[in-house]
């Protein structure tokens, strides 16, 4: 799995989940749980994640839609 945004911003990370969904791109936010163990405080950041196979047209779409500034380095 890839990870391509890492963020506190529930809103951004449905938005970005809606845009790949509607794409055909399937994905996963991971560390929801997280958030209820913290109290729901939003502190730890929750992550979106593709197959490596579609990151590129994944991330590709999310530029398109604006998110450049969201995206992590690709190194990582």
């Amino acid at each position: 799995m890839h990870e391509l945004i890492r963020s506190n911003d529930a809103v951004l990370l449905s938005f970005a989940e809606s845009l790949l969904k509607d794409a055909g791109i399937s994905c996963m936010i991971a560390d929801q749980a997280m958030s209820i163990l913290e109290g729901s405080l939003g502190m730890l950041p929750r992550r979106l994640l593709v197959a490596d196979e579609r990151a590129e047209e994944a991330r590709t779409l999310l530029v398109d839609a604006g998110l450049a500034n969201e995206l992590r380095d690709e190194d990582r």
